[in-house]
């Protein structure tokens, strides 16, 4: 197999590095990711700037741009051949939830996804996780299991792997996203000069965290496996909102 791989963490990430090391045991293996750690970027694409790519010393290409930038100039233009599957991790930290709508990781395995590659999209749930050896482990599994039942070209894959000893894991559990409580609040500081700013709050717990969802396989112990797709429509709110918008026009 051919894989390509990135993050949001930046190209110099402990995760990153690993895991292309572990895959280049199965496979072939093409490193791009962010220059710096671009956490939070989402789906974002550089249109007002031009990309510059840069080779590490490992052979790793880095762009000074978004995650989903780094897939996009990847599979559109950098590497030679299209991969087989696009690997986004291991994130250093949860994606759970309403975190996928901000997370670099989620994106860039998204973008991914949009250019016709089954993906994944892996994190290391913890404060400061320690335990890549076992996320790698997890994911180099799988893969070679992908040898004889591959992954369908439109299929991405939120993968949550708690912070443990790879032999104290539990068991793999498909799951669906939960939610978490509202964000607290931003933090107001004054910087250097007395100037009024401001740091994002932490994100809320979980809300809707219970037996089924991504938050309660990872509490458990359980390694989370969302499939997720891009498709935001409400479709059990057409016909409300088609009643609600009839009411203006009738």
């Amino acid at each position: 197999m051919r894989f390509l791989v990135s993050n949001d963490d930046g190209y110099q990430a402990v995760g990153i590095e690993l895991l292309a090391v572990a895959l280049a045991e199965v496979g072939e293996v093409d490193v791009v990711a962010p220059d710096r750690n671009r956490s939070g970027a989402s789906n974002s694409l550089t249109l007002d700037a031009p990309l510059y790519v840069k080779k590490a010393e490992n052979g790793f290409y880095y762009v000074n741009g978004t995650p989903t930038d780094c897939v996009h100039l990847a599979i559109t233009g950098l590497i030679d051949s299209e991969p087989d599957l696009v690997i986004s991790g291991v994130n250093a930290g949860a994606n759970l939830g309403d975190d996928v709508l901000y997370s670099g990781t989620v994106a860039a395995a998204m973008e991914g996804r949009f250019l016709g590659c089954p993906a994944l999209a892996v994190s290391l749930v913890g404060e400061s996780p320690v335990h890549f050896d076992t996320a790698v482990k997890v994911i180099v599994n799988m893969v070679k299991g992908m040898s004889q039942n591959p992954l369908a070209s439109d299929l991405l894959l939120n993968i949550n792997i708690p912070d443990l000893p790879f032999d104290d894991l539990g068991e793999m559990q498909v799951t669906r996203l939960g939610y978490r409580h509202m964000a607290e609040a931003a933090v107001k500081m004054r910087d250097p000069k007395n100037r009024e700013m401001y740091w994002i709050g932490p994100p809320g717990a979980g809300d809707d965290a219970g037996p089924g969802t991504d938050f309660h396989a990872v509490k458990k112990g359980n390694i989370s496996i969302t499939p997720l797709h891009a498709d935001l429509t409400r479709y059990n709110a057409l016909d409300d909102v088609s009643i609600w918008v009839n009411a203006f026009t009738a």
